[in-house]
């Protein structure tokens, strides 16, 4: 998922193969396999192009971590307290930027239309499907390995 993103636009099995193949080798039906999984559990969508397929995320690394976030801070006993702790592990420039996060949602003060909102995924590891992150509030939950990670640490 990691290389999906870095690539930011839809990307082939040989183009991901290829990144790849710069850091360790890797088969092409392996690299086909993890897209095709990936396609299957609804973290990318795919477009036919010739014989091949174009992958795409379905939603940012935002998203994605905004979701993961949600899911941590709701699972808390103590939703107040775990903010509390979570805050204080923050750095000065993680501060001003949750700072200036909360600006921007007290300007941006709307409501999330309902075509906006993504089904909640299940606990199958999908992303959130959104393209922005949403508030706290309002983000889905998310799975806490990123996807396309192998136990281990281990990218895809």
């Amino acid at each position: 998922m990691t290389r999906v993103w870095e690539w930011n636009r839809p990307v082939t099995v040989r183009e991901v193969l290829e990144d790849l193949q710069k850091e360790r080798s890797i088969a092409y039906t392996t690299v086909m396999t993890v897209l095709d999984n990936l396609h299957q559990k609804g973290w990318v969508r795919r477009e036919a192009e010739g014989r091949a397929y174009r992958y795409e995320a379905v939603s940012t690394r935002a998203a994605y971590s905004a979701a993961l976030m949600n899911e941590a801070w709701s699972a808390s006993d103590n939703p107040a307290a775990a903010l509390v702790a979570f805050f204080g592990m923050m750095s000065q420039e993680q501060r001003q930027a949750l700072r200036d996060a909360v600006r921007m949602v007290q300007v941006d003060d709307r409501p999330v239309a309902a075509e906006e909102q993504p089904p909640a995924p299940e606990h199958s590891g999908e992303p959130a499907r959104e393209e922005e992150p949403q508030a706290a509030d309002e983000a889905p939950a998310g799975e806490g390995v990123e996807p396309g990670a192998e136990p281990g640490g281990k990218e895809r």
